[in-house]
C-alpha cells in the first residue's frame, strides 16, 4: 500500500495560540497512524516562495491521510489553526516506484 504525506508551509502569527492546535491535533494524528518526518527546523529557499514552516507528515497510506483530514478530531484542531496562521497544504500519495 502507498504511503500517503501532507505537506504544508505555514506561516504562524500567534504561536501561543498555535500551541492548542499542536495539542489537538495529536490524537487524530495518532489515531491515524501519522509521523512527522518534517516539522519545522532550518531551511535554505533555493527557488521559488516559501512560508516561515515546512512541514511534511507521513501516513501509513493515501487513504489514511485523507481520512484524517477529513476527521472531526482533526477538523476541530483545524479550527483552532485557521484564525493564528496563513498557509498551503497538499495532501500527496507517495511514490511506489
Amino acid at each position: 500500500m502507498t504511503k500517503g504525506y501532507w505537506v504544508a508551509h505555514v506561516d504562524v502569527n500567534d504561536i501561543e495560540t498555535y500551541k492548542t492546535y499542536i495539542a489537538a491535533n495529536a490524537a487524530p494524528f495518532a489515531e491515524y497512524g501519522a509521523r512527522f518526518l518534517v516539522r519545522g527546523g532550518a531551511y535554505e529557499q533555493t527557488e521559488g516562495h516559501c512560508r516561515a514552516r515546512t512541514v511534511v507528515i507521513e501516513f501509513p497510506s493515501y487513504e489514511a491521510a485523507l481520512a484524517c483530514y477529513r476527521s472531526p478530531g482533526y477538523q476541530a484542531a483545524k479550527a483552532l489553526r485557521d484564525p493564528v496562521s496563513t498557509g498551503d497544504m497538499v495532501i500527496i500519495q507517495g511514490y511506489d516506484g
